[in-house]
């Protein structure tokens, strides 16, 4: 029998989670069967996965039906969060087992707050808190965009007690930002004595999104340069963002030492783990399972979308290689400053360019919820 890749990376210290969600495969046991057959240990959710599940797809229509029968001076906001919630729910059950097995690391389901609070840390807050009320599954995580205004949302969310997915990382410096805020709402916690020792969070880094912009960028740059350059900058495409993670990852560790969190993590706390996210390849010049191959180590999960998913299940490999070349990747960055490339402008405009993608998604979610909904009104009456 041929090995399965996937299931090995928990060995090497790597979760895998499905960056999907669809209410069939909850239905017929395909969640199952990928947390049977895979170890697959989470499951994470976006706007867009939303956008696609409910306004693509039959799965949705007796729920929406019924909410808009029963419910119809509700907005299309909230009979959408109402779908949401039912898929959240049975997801985090069909994972408890994990989340027990994991003694509350893995197991977890995330959803989003409305990415219309983006750049609102009060309604951030609120609804995070709302939403985890709501839900009631301690294996469910609340994702805060990581924008300025997220970041006192993350901490405060974290000091309530409640499991945060910080997203949409792009830089190292707003990872710091991220870390040093799950560290701060946990010390909070510490200090008036309460349970620490279930509170989990990922800090979710993108990956190749960073690689698209940059290789523009250094073809972009290709148009004045010598032959000389025109080879070095050639050879620095696919480089960067494996290079920018391999740099955050270099941060986690010192965040997180014995030194810095040792207390902390002595009186039962987890380490906030990095989430290497946006691992499908985009380009179709580089394998299409780069982005999960070059970031395998301890501590760490990788969100996986479907096709990614079955390609490194097919010819994936297992082994370890976070670690290797670590000790170059700040050099690859270097060079590519060297060719006046500002990587720091590049990850700003990637975080308000995925800000803006997923409020687009979301509206367009909601516009196809009432559009949807007053059809299947309509289809009943007739």
């Amino acid at each position: 029998m041929k090995n399965n890749p996937i299931k090995a990376l928990p060995s090497l210290g790597q979760s895998i989670w499905y960056d999907n969600i669809q209410r069939s495969m909850l239905r017929s046991g395909e969640l199952n069967r990928l947390i049977q057959e895979d170890d697959l240990r989470g499951v994470t959710t976006n706007p867009a996965i939303f956008q696609k599940a409910i306004a693509e797809s039959n799965d949705y229509d007796d729920s929406l039906a019924h909410l808009c029968r029963e419910f119809p001076g509700q907005s299309y906001e909230e009979h959408f969060v109402s779908l949401a919630v039912e898929d959240i729910q049975e997801t985090a059950d069909i994972l408890r087992p994990v989340y027990d097995r994991t003694n509350g690391e893995d197991g977890m389901v995330s959803i989003e707050v409305s990415p219309l609070l983006a750049y609102d840390t009060d309604g951030s807050i609120a609804e995070g808190k709302e939403l985890f009320a709501r839900i009631g599954r301690p294996n469910v995580m609340i994702k805060i965009p990581a924008t300025k205004a997220g970041i006192p949302a993350i901490e405060e969310l974290i000091a309530s007690g409640i499991n945060v997915n910080a997203t949409l990382l792009f830089s190292v410096e707003r990872y710091v930002e991220v870390a040093e805020a799950y560290i701060r709402g946990i010390r909070k916690r510490y200090e008036k004595g309460a349970d620490i020792s279930r509170i989990a969070s990922v800090a979710s880094f993108f990956v190749s999104r960073v690689d698209a912009a940059v290789d523009k960028a250094l073809t972009e740059r290709t148009s004045t340069a010598n032959s000389w350059e025109r080879t070095k900058l050639d050879s620095l495409a696919g480089k960067v963002a494996i290079a920018n993670a391999k740099i955050a990852y270099l941060r986690y560790q010192k965040l997180f030492s014995e030194t810095s969190f040792g207390e902390l993590h002595k009186a039962g706390a987890l380490n906030q783990r990095l989430l290497w996210a946006s691992t499908g390849s985009k380009n179709p010049a580089y394998s299409d399972v780069l982005y999960v191959q070059s970031l395998i180590g301890p501590d760490t999960v990788n969100t996986v979308p479907p096709a990614t998913y079955e390609a490194f299940k097919d010819h994936g490999r297992a082994e370890s290689t976070l670690l290797q070349g670590i000790g170059y990747a700040e050099d690859v960055l270097n060079q590519v400053a060297g060719f006046d490339i500002d990587i720091d402008a590049i990850t700003k405009r990637l975080e308000e360019e995925g800000v803006a993608a997923f409020a687009k998604a979301y509206n367009e979610l909601l516009a196809a919820i009432g559009e949807k909904g007053a059809l299947l009104v309509r289809n009943k009456a007739s």
